[in-house]
């Protein structure tokens, strides 16, 4: 071979090693949610009603987020944390998702990541079908920014099929045919740790919306009664303990993948939840006993579980106190893959690089949930530091010592220091829209 050829051949080899190199240093994402699950359902964060071994596992190797503020109901917080964007800029419909939105998933495709969405989408708009002209489009989770998908409630309401027992589930533009001895939360994470077998040698984003811990609340198939039949479909808060004992196995079934392709290392993964857990669940914390407040902007509503894992790079055991809201993830992920994409959040990348970060110093919640009179009568808008919230109707409150909101501080009597906070809550407030 003469010296041409030998140069040209050194330089492809070289050009291929190198664009196999920037493949193999970008990190996986992993974004996992559970539906309907508070801060008090994990053990990691206190809880003595639930045992959660493996996201305990997860928290004590990568990071806890003890304070992160999702909004009160999902569909409200699956437009935020998928767009990056407060509700009052593109949240229309309960149960629906522009399709030209830009999500988080589009954003990972521009950065060259094979994307995968698994679990509940509830985004098509099925409920306002004169109004949305592409409620039944198939392919709505691809122009979203997938390049796969496993869904329940895509194009067919939950009136044609469950989410657990016997599912009605879409995949890739085909109905799966049903089983009755099927469990949907197995088929969702089955597709999941399949598509990390297919997609390991290259760069993968993966959200799994979980449907789980959301009621009806069932028997799942560790529990006893998943052996008859006739009690599969059974609604009972009893059986609530096995849906978190089995979201917890969930995380442990694709953790456990990542370990067995040695990939785990370069894997960021997310466990969070999309508000607070049903208000018909009631549960017990090493501090005190918590009833769910889904649909409403207390604590009990907006207070879920954040945990991020990061093998390779975060410190171990790490508690971060600050404010989360749930525009940073998108924030978030458009650090990781260096893109300038406009967006509401602060981005904690630098965080999870153990490098200097400045936490937020407040969040914000617009919430407008547009869906039932029950849930609508909470329609608000708050601004809070970690200790003190103030509404839009001008209450204020002392959460480290009212966490329900039960006394409003009166204005005429509260410290200085209170003053300036308030001051402070008040000209964040004036920074978004006024609430009509």
């Amino acid at each position: 071979m003469n010296r041409f050829l030998k140069s040209i051949v050194f330089l492809l080899v070289f050009i291929i090693f190198s664009c196999n190199k920037n493949n193999t240093t970008k990190p996986n994402v992993i974004l996992i949610m559970a539906d309907d699950m508070g801060y008090e359902c994990l053990s990691a964060f206190g809880s003595t009603s639930y045992k959660t071994p493996i996201l305990d596992g997860l928290a004590a190797n990568g990071i806890l987020f003890n304070n992160c503020v999702s909004q009160p109901l999902c569909t409200p917080s699956r437009v935020k944390i998928m767009t990056g964007l407060y509700n009052y800029r593109n949240y229309d419909y309960f149960g629906h998702l522009k399709t030209r939105a830009h999500t988080f998933g589009n954003l990972m495709q521009d950065a060259g990541y094979t994307t995968c969405i698994a679990g509940k989408w509830q985004l098509n708009g099925l409920a306002y079908k004169n109004e949305i002209k592409d409620w039944n489009d198939n392919k709505k989770p691809n122009k979203l920014g997938f390049d796969e998908y496993c869904l329940w409630q895509l194009t067919h309401g939950r009136k044609d099929g469950g989410r657990f027992a016997n599912p009605l589930i879409e995949q890739n533009g085909k109905l799966l045919e049903r089983n009755e001895d099927a469990y949907g939360p197995d088929i969702f994470s089955d597709y999941v740790v399949d598509f990390i077998e297919r997609k390991k040698d290259t760069p993968f984003f993966v959200y799994y919306p979980m449907v789980l811990v959301h009621d009806p609340f069932v028997p799942t198939p560790d529990s006893e009664d998943w052996k008859y039949k006739e009690k599969r479909y059974k609604n009972d808060t009893i059986y609530f303990k096995d849906m978190v004992a089995y979201t917890d196995k969930i995380v442990g079934k694709i953790t456990n993948k990542l370990k067995a392709l040695k990939i785990q290392d370069n894997t960021i993964v997310i466990f969070v939840a999309d508000n607070g857990t049903h208000y018909s669940i009631h549960s017990k914390t090493k501090e005190r006993y918590v009833q769910g407040a889904k649909g409403n902007t207390t604590d009990g509503g907006t207070h879920v579980p954040l945990i991020v894992s990061w093998p390779n790079t975060i410190k171990k055991g790490r508690i971060h106190n600050a404010l989360i809201e749930f525009n940073d993830f998108f924030a978030t992920l458009s650090d990781i893959t260096n893109q300038e994409v406009k967006n509401d959040g602060k981005s904690f990348y630098s965080l999870l690089m153990n490098e200097n970060y400045k936490p937020r110093n407040n969040a914000f919640v617009h919430y407008t949930p547009r869906w039932g009179k029950r849930v609508n009568q909470y329609r608000n808008q708050f601004v809070r530091t970690l200790n003190y919230k103030l509404y839009q109707d001008g209450k204020y409150y002392n959460l480290k010592n009212d966490i329900l909101e039960t006394h409003p501080l009166n204005k005429d009597s509260i410290t200085e220091n209170e003053k300036e906070i308030l001051s402070f809550l008040q000209n964040e407030l004036k920074k978004h829209p006024e609430f009509k």
